[in-house]
């Protein structure tokens, strides 16, 4: 089957289902399958869009309250497919000893999940490309990861500021255009939906194949 022409929809993400949570990589399920992960700092609106894909208002937990996912949140699409809700980064109000746990377990994760395939980073449009968002980015490409960045809530801003974000932060990522993509997101207006499960659907059908050969 000719890569560009995937047949849609490649994944049912509306039939997705909560999975397990875990402290760290140790309780994490067996490192078999595919996996592409959610990240972003706190209040990023992580939990709003893995609920915007997959067609599900309380899949996700969402909090106004910065910092609430502190675990890894496995969520399952089929046997082998599964979505990850990755603990937040950059909220300054909770613990340094939390701080560098959840620091460690992202860069065991990273490094050593080899089901991961793909790594989702969201950033709020209005305030993209923060240090620690430059900080996933490095350590995502050392991973030899597949990169999208998702600028969240563009509902907040004009067509025409978006827009103009959205040239800023490509710009930005040019020396990493072989790897990293940006689009633009609002799981309140849903705008980029259908283009994120397109590509998921392209990340997880590539690296299947990739897998069998």
């Amino acid at each position: 089957m000719n890569l560009e022409t995937i047949i849609m929809p490649y994944c049912h993400y509306n039939l997705t289902s909560f999975l397990t949570s875990a402290p760290n990589i140790n309780y994490l399920p067996n490192d078999l399958g595919i996996e592409i992960a959610f990240i972003g700092r706190s209040n990023s609106g992580k939990s709003s869009a893995l609920n915007a894909l997959t067609n599900q208002k309380k899949l996700a937990r969402t909090s106004k309250t910065p910092g609430c996912t502190q675990l890894i949140n496995l969520f399952q699409i089929t046997e082998d497919y599964r979505l990850v809700d990755l603990p937040g980064y950059g909220y300054t109000s909770i613990s340094k000893n939390l701080r560098v746990t959840w620091e460690y377990t992202l860069k065991q994760y990273l490094r050593n999940r080899h089901c991961l395939q793909g790594l989702l980073i969201l950033m709020d449009i209005r305030h993209p490309l923060k240090n620690l968002d430059k900080q996933m980015i490095l350590w995502a490409e050392k991973s030899n990861l597949k990169i999208l960045v998702l600028l969240t809530k563009a509902d907040k801003l004009t067509d025409k500021a978006s827009y103009k974000q959205l040239i800023t932060v490509r710009q930005e990522m040019k020396q990493f255009q072989q790897i990293i993509e940006v689009e633009i997101f609002s799981a309140k207006k849903n705008i980029g939906i259908n283009l994120l499960r397109h590509k998921l659907d392209r990340w997880f059908y590539i690296s299947s194949q990739l897998k069998t050969d």
